[in-house]
């Protein structure tokens, strides 16, 4: 009986210590990791980059303060709207800054980001090619 103990307490320690490592980042890491993201890809001038900063970082302050509406059980039900809402107005205000070719490379990104895609998986992707399958076997899982 006191081995079934002791197991339980230890496993709800290590529960609450793995939790406990787990932080949510802040808004200016967010903004940060998202604009220098969209600086090497878009190569934005110093002004583009600090409008875009701007933008970024109010919609992250929302969107945080949504998430963290939800982890405590308070959010509404269309509490998932404004944070889409919020994040397509973003995009749109971004894309009004953009010009060119920067415009065509941002809307790469955001497909990019649709499809879960990252610069480590786009090099892996480009070392190894991918069998791509269509129709119903595609959505079948693979062993």
């Amino acid at each position: 009986m006191k081995p079934y103990i002791l197991l339980a307490f230890l496993l709800f320690g290590l529960s609450f210590s793995i939790k406990a490592q787990q932080k949510m980042p802040t808004a200016q890491e967010m903004t940060v990791k998202n604009v220098d993201e969209l600086e090497k890809r878009l190569k934005l001038t110093a002004t583009q980059k600090s409008v875009i900063y701007n933008y970024v970082f109010d919609m992250s302050k929302q969107q945080l303060e949504l998430i963290k509406r939800q982890q405590a059980g308070t959010s509404k039900e269309d509490d998932v709207t404004k944070f889409y809402k919020v994040q397509n107005e973003t995009n749109d205000n971004i894309r009004t800054i953009l010009k060119g070719s920067q415009l065509q490379e941002f809307e790469k990104v955001l497909e990019d980001r649709l499809n879960g895609v990252t610069q480590k998986k786009k090099k892996k992707r480009g070392q190894e090619k991918e069998e791509v399958v269509t129709g119903i076997s595609g959505l079948k899982l693979q062993p």
